[in-house]
């Protein structure tokens, strides 16, 4: 089954209107994790308690028609409790796998920070490599396998870090926030009016939609200049002064894969710098090791990367088949050798993420 980007725009705001009859006025927050399923990524969700995380996860569970596990991550958890195990079959004498919850579509890995290093480890080979390998045997995750996770940005006691090689696993890091005055409200009302805790959410799309939709997303067209302009941002977070370790290439690919979903849903099948923009900080802030001396500041990784974006020159937005903007030669400055004529295309348009100029050449600095 194929999908046109026109429907999967449209797909998507049935989607958002349904999880917003559960999650109140949190459109922004709802729209970045669904940006994350839709580019095949793992979120991670930072915010207070009572924020709705849990039910975030949950809705989207029910209105994409995907197989949901909870795992709620306790210093006692173990490897083999997210994995799964082998257990001695008495009547057939002979040790059978049970699978563990990460088995299954989405899962929700509740508190991950609190979890010893050595069950966070856990997830990690099934969220880079999509499969599971126990007891010498190798089992792939079928598609699709998503991770939401959740941690608490105040409660650092009894808590275990994640490790930047985990952080750098997830496609992006979204925050919930505090409802406004009316959006309270509302939630309000419409709990009294139902008279129930529970709602039930009605499926808008099954699995072979939602891959489908995953499979639509890579026509989104990527020209060279926004490209190289995606590419220059993340090498101003290995420059800036205030960072120990900038953003790794696979940023640099998350960063381009959540820019190409921002830009279906908004309706459009190219990406402009405003999607770029508008996707940097989540795709980008929780990769950033600050130094040191920043911590007792309170400065955050988004705020960095907010700089950057205004140190980056912006370049022009351009649609497929249009011809890139040119910069005008001053008095006595040399023409450029090569001239684009006809149909043809200087600037190669970028799939998967990575970009790819004439000849092979690489990124270059502004």
């Amino acid at each position: 089954m194929a999908l046109g980007l026109r429907e999967v725009s449209e797909l998507a705001g049935r989607v958002l209107d349904e999880v917003e009859r559960a999650v109140v006025g949190k459109r922004t927050a709802l729209e970045l994790v669904l940006a994350g399923i839709l580019a095949d990524g793992h979120v991670l969700v930072e915010d207070f308690p009572g924020l709705a995380k849990t039910l975030i996860a949950r809705s989207f569970a029910q209105v994409l028609s995907l197989d949901f596990a909870r795992i709620q991550f306790t210093p006692d958890l173990m490897p083999s409790d997210v994995t799964g195990s082998s257990i001695f079959n008495q009547r057939s004498g002979d040790f059978e796998f049970r699978p563990g919850p990460v088995f299954t579509n989405l899962v929700l890995a509740d508190e991950i920070n609190r979890a010893p290093p050595k069950t966070q480890a856990a997830l990690l080979e099934a969220m880079q490599e999509r499969q599971v390998t126990t007891e010498g045997r190798t089992r792939t995750l079928g598609p699709p396998f998503l991770v939401l996770a959740t941690q608490n940005p105040i409660e650092y006691e009894g808590t275990y870090p994640l490790p930047e090689a985990q952080l750098d696993r997830f496609l992006l890091r979204a925050a919930i926030g505090y409802p406004s005055r009316d959006d309270e409200w509302g939630m309000l009302a419409r709990r009294l009016e139902r008279r129930a805790d529970e709602l039930l959410l009605d499926p808008v799309v099954d699995r072979a939609d939602l891959l489908a939709a995953q499979r639509a997303v890579e026509e989104v067209y990527l020209d060279e200049s926004v490209g190289r302009y995606l590419v220059d941002l993340v090498a101003a977070t290995r420059a800036s002064p205030r960072v120990r370790v900038g953003a790794s290439p696979r940023g640099t690919i998350a960063l381009a894969k959540l820019a190409r979903v921002h830009a279906v849903l908004a309706g459009r099948d190219f990406v402009t710098p405003d999607d770029v923009k508008a996707v940097a900080g989540p795709a980008l802030g929780h990769r950033l090791v600050l130094r040191p001396e920043l911590w007792a500041q309170r400065v955050r990784g988004d705020e960095v990367v907010a700089e950057c974006l205004a140190q980056v020159p912006t370049p022009a937005a351009v649609e497929p088949g249009d011809e890139p903007a040119r910069e005008v030669p001053g008095p006595g400055a040399e023409a450029p050798a090569a001239s684009r004529q006809g149909g043809d295309r200087h600037a190669a348009p970028v799939r998967g993420g990575q970009a790819h100029g004439p000849g092979g050449d690489g990124p270059r600095r502004r």
